[in-house]
């Protein structure tokens, strides 16, 4: 038995000191701080993303509006692909009323365009159209809100500074 002690212990030893030379870190982990999207610092970044959307959605729409119903399909196609990507675009809590109005906006205009297409009557589309506006407006103030610009009222020109409105002028085919 005491062979085999003796016997052993040279592995024994061996085995120690092969672990004994492994360091113990005593250094906590690195913490990486992610940077808060909603801080005034960080949050135009974050609504640019939503907005890029929106704009792309504006150009389709301004040029849903100047062509024949029978081009329209491939416009309604493309609005569509933009507004899936709005879906899936993930933003923080800050931005969800944003995004409500954006997802909003878009399946009004795009919902509009098919009626349209669809023959639905002048009233129909009328309203729609308005709807769909009245959402990008709530869209756009979220947007003045959350980046904190105020807004100046209109203010009409003062008498008196020469200043007159000119009457469109009229051209006679």
């Amino acid at each position: 038995m005491k062979n085999l002690i003796f016997g052993l212990l040279p592995a024994f030893v061996l085995l120690l000191t092969s672990c004994g030379n492994q360091q113990i870190s005593t250094q906590s982990p690195v913490e990486t701080v992610t940077p808060d999207p909603c801080s005034s610092g960080n949050l135009p970044n974050s609504i640019q993303n939503v907005n890029d959307l929106t704009r792309e959605f504006d150009d389709a729409s301004q040029l849903a509006a100047n062509l024949p119903a029978q081009q329209l399909p491939e416009i309604i196609s493309n609005m569509q692909r933009i507004r899936r990507a709005a879906e899936n675009i993930e933003v923080p809590a800050c931005l969800t009323t944003l995004k409500t109005y954006q997802l909003n906006y878009m399946n009004g205009m795009i919902q509009i365009l098919l009626s349209f297409v669809g023959g639905a009557d002048q009233t129909t589309i009328n309203n729609g159209l308005t709807a769909a506006r009245q959402q990008h407006e709530l869209y756009s103030l979220e947007v003045v809100r959350l980046l904190g610009i105020t807004l100046a009222p209109e203010t009409a020109v003062p008498p008196g500074l020469g200043i007159t409105a000119t009457p469109p002028s009229t051209v006679t085919p």
